[in-house]
């Protein structure tokens, strides 16, 4: 099948614009994504039809933007290969969803000494969080490195999940482009007794995401790496590990 350049090109309104007496030519998805007419349509045809403070009201349009609410939940769990909706948590974006697991569960269960194992390829999102927790807590980070193809060099692997809580890696880095092969760092994770979460935000554009085949703890995604919305992300994790988490944020319903 060819691809149809232009009629892609067209359901993106930003990109009808010229700068400078050329048009628009935008390079910059790896960072945000723009956004289909589809999706702005959706967003101002909800905000016009049905809005409505979902799961808080029994009236009728309160009823449907709880259905609709329930339903991209659904959506969403389908897509990356969750089993229930319910394991869906919806956040601001993956950067929440890390610092959710960083300040929730690492709250309640690293204590000073415990390990954390990173990658020099992370985001900010999946360093900055472990620092800050390192600084309150006192916990010990350690750092899969980079080889010269701009791979994770895992020679030392075993050594550095020794001892570890947590491995937290990104399933495809922004910059490189490199794609990790996530079973085999759940496999090596899983015998140092060490959770695993991965972020999935670049993943989520490129990839097929089956997190029941990952076999991992939590995986964060974001919506605006994937022509959705900013402000719009979620945390998957396993039903058990969701209802031991201690809330992070309070008041509403909490």
């Amino acid at each position: 099948m060819s691809l149809d350049v232009a009629r892609i090109r067209a359901d993106f309104p930003l990109l009808a614009q010229e700068h400078n007496g050329h048009r628009l030519v935008y390079l910059d998805s790896a960072s945000s994504t723009q956004k289909p007419r589809s999706v702005m349509r959706a967003m101002d045809e909800f905000m016009e039809r049905s809005y409505a403070n979902g799961h808080r009201g029994v009236y009728a349009i309160a009823e449907e933007a709880t259905a609709r609410f329930e339903a991209a939940r659904a959506s969403i769990a389908a897509f990356i290969g969750a089993q229930e909706s319910s394991e869906l948590i919806f956040t601001r974006n993956a950067t929440e969803a890390i610092n959710l697991v960083a300040y929730s569960w690492g709250r309640a269960n690293l204590v000073a000494g415990d390990v954390v194992v990173l990658t020099e390829m992370e985001h900010h999102a999946n360093i900055v969080p472990w620092h800050m927790l390192a600084a309150e807590r006192g916990i010990e980070l350690r750092w899969i490195p980079i080889n010269d193809e701009y791979r994770l060099d895992l020679t030392n692997l075993e050594e550095l999940l020794r001892g570890a809580k947590l491995l937290a890696v990104t399933a495809m880095s922004n910059v490189l482009g490199t794609v990790n092969d996530i079973p085999p760092l759940v496999t090596a994770a899983r015998a140092a007794g060490a959770h695993i979460l991965v972020d999935a935000s670049q993943a989520a554009p490129h990839l097929t995401l089956d997190v029941q085949a990952w076999g991992a703890d939590f995986v964060a995604i974001t919506a605006h790496k994937m022509l959705g919305p900013a402000g719009i992300g979620a945390l998957w994790a396993g039903s058990d590990l969701l209802q031991a988490l201690p809330p992070l944020l309070v008041g509403g319903e909490r």
